[in-house]
C-alpha cells in the first residue's frame, strides 16, 4: 500500500474513534462535585433557578452540583470566573437576564459573552411586572400613560442599578408609549420598597414573584406584566401588549452555560440531564408557583437567545444612553 493510502486509511480509523472517545468523555464525567456560578446576591430568583437545577443535577449526575454566589460588578465577577475556569464541564453559571445587557453597557468588558462561553441550555423565563403606589389614580397600563403624558415629569420609577434589566424595561416602556418619567437607583428591591410603600416613589418594574406579596396585601397595586402572555400567579393582570404598549416585551430568563471549548461531549450530557430535569412535571409545577415558565431549549436555542437579547437590549442602550459609573 502506497504512503498516501496509509494516511487516508489512519485518517478514517481516526474519524471512526473521535465519537466513540466523545462518548468515553461523558461516561467518565463528572469525577469530581462541579460549580455552579450564580453573579448575584443568594436570594433573588436567579439563585433561586441556580439552587432549584443544581439540586436535580446532583441527584442526575452522582456528583455534588454547588451553588457559589459571585456577586458584584454587575454580574461581570462571576461570569470572568467562568470564561477563565478549565474548560472541563466542572464550573458552569446560571446565566441572567443582564447577560443581554452587558456588552451594550460596558464596551471593554474583558471577554465575549458570545465567543467565550458555550450555551448549555435555556431553562425557564420569567416575566416582570408594573406595579404603582396604591395612592396614585392610575389602575391599568392606559392610565398610567394617559397620566404620565398629562403630568410631564412627577412620575419616578426605581430600579436596583442603572444597567439592570428593570431599569431597561422602564426605558422601553417610556420609549414604546411615549412618555417620560425619572429614574430612581437602589441597590435592590428590599431597598426600594419602604419608599414605594410611603408614596416617595410612584413606580417599580421588577419580577412578578419578588413584587407578588405586595400586590396580594394590597400594599402595591399591579397594572400589567412585561411578557407576551399573562402569568399564572396574577392572570386577572393583562399584558402590556394587552394594554396599551403593543408589541412589548421584556422578561428575565435563565439559561445555563460552560467555558467555551468545553468538549462537545460534555456540553451533550449537560444538555441532556437539564433538558431532563426542566421536563419533570414537579419541576414545572414548582417554577409555575413561584411565577416561572420552565423551559428545555437546546444549545443553539440557547445561543440564539442570547443573541436577540443583546440585539434588543442593546438598541434600548444607545437610544436611551443609559450609562453606569
Amino acid at each position: 500500500m502506497s504512503a498516501n493510502g496509509v494516511k487516508k486509511n489512519l485518517a478514517a480509523c481516526l474519524m471512526l474513534l473521535l465519537p466513540m472517545c466523545g462518548m468515553a468523555v461523558a461516561q467518565r464525567y463528572p469525577q469530581r462535585p462541579i460549580r455552579m456560578v450564580v453573579g448575584l446576591p443568594p436570594g433573588g430568583s436567579t439563585d433561586v433557578m441556580a439552587r432549584l437545577v443544581s439540586s436535580k443535577l446532583t441527584e442526575r449526575l452522582g456528583q455534588q452540583v454547588v451553588v457559589d454566589n459571585r456577586p458584584g460588578a454587575n454580574g461581570i465577577i462571576g461570569i470572568q470566573l467562568v470564561v477563565n475556569s478549565q474548560p472541563d464541564g466542572y464550573t458552569l453559571i446560571m446565566a441572567a437576564g443582564s447577560f443581554g445587557t452587558l456588552s451594550s453597557l460596558y464596551p471593554k468588558l474583558p471577554f465575549d459573552l458570545q465567543k467565550d462561553l458555550a450555551p448549555i441550555a435555556l431553562v425557564g423565563t420569567s416575566p416582570y411586572v408594573v406595579v404603582v403606589q396604591p395612592s396614585l389614580p392610575m389602575r391599568t397600563v392606559a392610565d398610567l400613560i394617559a397620566y404620565a403624558k398629562a403630568n410631564p415629569g412627577k412620575l419616578n420609577y426605581a430600579a436596583s442599578t442603572p444597567g439592570s434589566l428593570q431599569r431597561l424595561s422602564g426605558e422601553l416602556l417610556k420609549r414604546t408609549a411615549g412618555f417620560d418619567m425619572l429614574y430612581v437607583p437602589y441597590k435592590g428591591t428590599g431597598a426600594m420598597m419602604p419608599d414605594l410603600l410611603g408614596g416617595r416613589l410612584h413606580l417599580v418594574i421588577d419580577n412578578v414573584l419578588i413584587l407578588a406579596p405586595f400586590i396580594r396585601n394590597g400594599t402595591v397595586r399591579g397594572l400589567g406584566v412585561t411578557s407576551s402572555k399573562r402569568s399564572v400567579l396574577f392572570p386577572e393582570l393583562p399584558t402590556l401588549a394587552e394594554t396599551g404598549v403593543p408589541g412589548f416585551h421584556a422578561v428575565g430568563w435563565f439559561g445555563v452555560f460552560a467555558a467555551a471549548k468545553t468538549p462537545p461531549a460534555i456540553i451533550g450530557r449537560l444538555h441532556a440531564e437539564t433538558s431532563s430535569i426542566m421536563k419533570d412535571a414537579e419541576m414545572r409545577e414548582r417554577l409555575l408557583a413561584q411565577g416561572a415558565e420552565a423551559l428545555s431549549g437546546t444549545p443553539d436555542d440557547l445561543g440564539r437567545y442570547l443573541a436577540r437579547e443583546i440585539e434588543i437590549w442593546g438598541k434600548v442602550v444607545r437610544e436611551a444612553s443609559v450609562k453606569v459609573e
